[in-house]
């Protein structure tokens, strides 16, 4: 239980996200060793006061809200902890699940699309969930109205389904999806990454996309616009090798123009469950060496590993990496890689440069090991 909370405490530390939170547990091991580390790396990256970090007892409150709302909390690393989304380079610290974790470790499918979807689209989406979860899929969606709303009551009747929440798990959105949400945990999952009692607002969102996306082998569009979390979902899909699949529409309606977009970059037509089920791999194309033992179509089985803490590079090295990286990055990402090939220190050192850089606020990274330089803390 120590570790947990030492775990939840780091995940809600202010700046640490969740490609920084799998960086911290590499470098120093444990939970516990990192929060203890916070405060120097945030001094040494330039962060004239430390992050701040949750209290115990704060994290023990978290732990209580998630009970009272029938929810467990689930850490990257442990065994209950989804395989598929483990995938993720920035797969969420901790989660929050009601209803049965074993829904999340089975073939997943993603369906989603338009909020004001059209009743052909909600049709299309409902059969389509339906006939999945009959062939023993779990179909994934993101509680919304529209065509989420009608995967998940079309999966319900069929089998299994999971829902990816924006806001905390004790907080339904769209309220009137209370009772769905309900039926859901009951014979599936509901899955959330924020803290119970987070509202739903927009940034959560897009946080959640990927989530959608990850816990599936693929993903359905049935319905979207041109901009829409739907794309964005599908884009997540393809980043960590997920099929994209989409389901055509007339060229008069805008709610299809994201769908046929997607069509003509190359995702797979489908107008059945049928078409689907066709062409739905047994593994993510670019995850098939990250999973051992898994065979087509058992769930995965194997975890993540735990973290082991890798050396750290010279101190004085560091520094001076620091101040070469200063002048290196800027605005748009970079490749870390390519940062080590042009600084003249060790690879170690350069990374240890990124980590206090990062803990202090000066660098976000985004998924393919890219940093990119953030303004220094009050400028």
């Amino acid at each position: 239980m120590n570790e947990d909370l030492d775990r939840l405490r780091l995940a809600r530390t202010e700046g640490v996200g969740p490609i920084l939170y799998r960086r911290l547990l590499r470098r120093f091991g444990s939970a516990a060793a990192a929060l203890e580390a916070v405060p120097g790396l945030a001094r040494n990256g330039g962060r004239p006061t430390p992050p701040t970090v949750p209290s115990r007892a704060e994290a023990e409150r978290e732990f209580d809200l998630a009970a009272r709302a029938r929810a467990t909390l689930i850490f990257l690393g442990s065994p209950a902890y989804p395989p598929l989304l483990a995938l993720l380079e920035d797969a969420p610290p901790v989660i929050a699940v009601q209803g049965h974790p074993t829904a999340l470790t089975g073939r997943g499918i993603a369906i989603v699309g338009s909020r004001n979807a059209s009743a052909n689209g909600q049709r299309i989406a409902e059969t389509m969930a339906e006939e999945m979860a009959r062939e023993g899929l779990v179909v994934v969606s993101g509680l919304a109205r529209g065509i989420d709303a009608a995967a998940h009551a079309g999966a319900l009747r069929g089998g299994r389904t999971v829902a990816c929440v924006a806001g905390g798990i004790d907080v339904p959105y769209p309220p009137e999806h209370a009772g769905l949400q309900a039926r859901i945990a009951a014979g599936g999952a509901v899955v959330s990454e924020a803290p119970p009692g987070t509202a739903p607002l927009g940034r959560l969102f897009i946080r959640r996309n990927r989530v959608i996306a990850g816990l599936a082998l693929g993903v359905v569009v049935v319905e979207a616009a041109q901009r829409s979390g739907a794309l964005v979902t599908a884009r997540r899909g393809l980043e960590a090798g997920r099929e994209v699949f989409a389901v055509p529409g007339s060229p008069l309606d805008p709610r299809c123009r994201g769908a046929n977009g997607l069509i003509r970059q190359g995702a797979r037509l489908v107008e059945t469950a049928s078409d689907v089920l066709a062409d739905l791999p047994c593994a993510p194309g670019e995850g098939l060496g990250l999973l051992p033992g898994f065979s087509c179509p058992d769930r995965l089985r194997e975890p993540p590993p735990e973290p082991v803490a890798t050396p750290p590079g010279d101190s004085a090295e560091v520094a001076l990496a620091r101040a070469q990286l200063a002048d290196l990055l800027g605005p748009s990402p970079t490749s870390v890689d390519e940062l080590i090939r042009r600084s003249h220190f060790s690879p170690a050192a350069v990374l240890g440069a990124l980590l206090e850089l990062e803990v202090a606020g000066r660098l976000q990274t985004f998924p393919g090991n890219m940093v990119a330089l953030l303004a220094e803390p009050g400028h």
